[in-house]
């Protein structure tokens, strides 16, 4: 049985590396051959990237299985495409890619390729940051690894989990509710006061907090407001198709009469 298995494991095996190098291969074959796929660069991709990265969070959030299939090729493409532009212009080609991802992943793992023990996730976690530290070319700082393009819900989430993995945290989670308090009371203030300024800071402050919250209750932030997102687009969906039924647009309805939709749409 065991031999079995072995084969099975060979032959799944060749058949992605089948799969894989034909992808290679169309890819190079249309680099040559279509007009478009040739004029391509780094630069004209990348809008096209951060599109295809979000349709593949879009089919994830839905759980849609064919789609998340269908958007993952298109960001395996982005992929191969850029290693295919380096290589025609001699700095590196997908080859390196690859061997260069396997060396990070050997070297971050010392407890699955070395003598380090780490039997629980927390265990990792908490070596993660400083073995990234310790990598050749890696972070110099904990919160260097964060990129500056993330959006900012994303950013707030991932800085304070560097935080957290590097040892500055909250000693009890519930405490983190204090200081949404004091970041709530501190924004009421300043909007009592008026100054612009001053309650853009303070909102920006309540978010963190709030994200922070989300982090310690092992809440992922953006998920949890694309959910409400979508719960208000749908609710909002349904009063305006009802409004249109009795002959009206929203803004020719009372807002009791729309506060009446939106209870029916809740339900």
């Amino acid at each position: 049985m065991c031999e079995y298995n072995r084969l099975t494991e060979d032959l799944d095996s060749q058949s992605k590396m089948q799969a894989f190098g034909r992808l290679l291969n169309i890819l190079d074959e249309l680099r040559v051959k279509c007009p478009w796929d040739k004029k391509q660069t780094n630069e004209s991709l990348r809008t096209n990237t951060i599109e295809e990265t979000y349709e593949l969070c879009e089919a994830i959030i839905k759980n849609e299985i064919h789609e998340i299939k269908k958007e993952l090729g298109d960001v395996l493409l982005h992929v191969i495409f850029y290693a295919k532009i380096a290589e025609e212009k001699g700095q590196f080609n997908i080859a390196d890619v690859c061997n260069s991802l396997c060396d990070k992943l050997i070297f971050r793992h010392p407890h699955v390729f070395g003598t380090d023990v780490a039997k629980t996730a927390g265990q990792v976690e908490q070596n993660w940051e400083q073995i990234k530290l310790k990598e050749k070319g890696g972070n110099k700082t904990v919160l260097e690894g964060v990129p500056a393009s993330l959006p900012s819900v994303a950013k707030a989430h991932r800085i304070q989990d560097k935080a957290r993995n590097a040892g500055f945290d909250w000693s009890e989670k519930e405490d983190v509710w204090e200081k949404v308090q004091e970041e709530f009371i501190e924004l009421k203030r300043e909007i009592a006061a008026m100054d612009q300024d001053k309650m853009e800071n303070e909102f920006g402050d309540l978010f963190f907090s709030l994200i922070n919250a989300a982090r310690l209750y092992k809440i992922d932030p953006d998920n949890a407001l694309e959910r409400t997102n979508q719960k208000f687009i749908h609710r909002f969906n349904y009063m305006e198709q009802k409004a249109k039924e009795q002959g009206k647009s929203l803004k020719e309805m009372k807002l009791e009469e729309m506060e009446e939709l939106w209870r029916e749409a809740k339900k």
